[in-house]
C-alpha cells in the first residue's frame, strides 16, 4: 500500500522500470511541446545524464523518475494550460537536478544545446 505522500506517483514509478518506454515516449512529448518548455534545455541534459551508462543506478533512477513525470498524459497541472501547464513538471525537474547535480556534466549539457540547436525535428533521441 502506498503512503499518503507518494499516491499518484504510481505510473511515474513504473515509467522509471521500463527505460525504452521512457525513452520513446519523451521524445514523442518533448517534439509537441518543445516551443513551450523554458526549461527545454535542462530537461535534454537530465535526459542525457539518465541514458548514460556512466551515471550512477541512484541518478538515473532520480532523474528517470522526473523525465517520466513530464512524459505522463496527467499530472497535477494539466500540460494543456498556458503558462501554468508546465510549471509542475519544472518543479519536479528541478528538484531532480539539484539532488543530482554534479552528475549532469558538461557533456550532457553540450549534447542537450546541439540537439536544440539542430531543431527538433532532426532530434531522434538516438544520441
Amino acid at each position: 500500500m502506498a503512503s499518503d505522500h507518494t499516491v499518484g506517483f504510481e505510473p511515474a514509478d513504473r515509467l522509471e522500470q521500463d527505460r525504452e518506454s521512457v525513452r520513446r515516449r519523451f521524445w514523442g512529448k518533448f517534439k509537441q511541446v518543445v516551443a513551450q518548455l523554458p526549461f527545454a534545455e535542462d530537461l535534454l541534459a537530465a535526459y542525457y545524464c539518465a541514458f548514460d551508462k556512466q551515471t550512477p543506478r541512484h541518478v538515473q533512477a532520480a532523474l528517470l523518475g522526473a523525465v517520466a513525470y513530464f512524459i505522463l498524459p496527467f499530472d497535477f497541472m494539466p500540460d494543456v494550460l498556458p503558462l501554468l501547464g508546465f510549471t509542475d513538471d519544472a518543479a519536479v525537474l528541478a528538484t531532480a537536478i539539484r539532488m543530482v547535480a554534479s552528475h549532469i556534466t558538461q557533456e550532457h549539457r553540450d549534447a542537450a544545446r546541439a540537439a536544440l540547436k539542430r531543431g527538433i525535428d532532426t532530434t531522434d533521441g538516438t544520441e
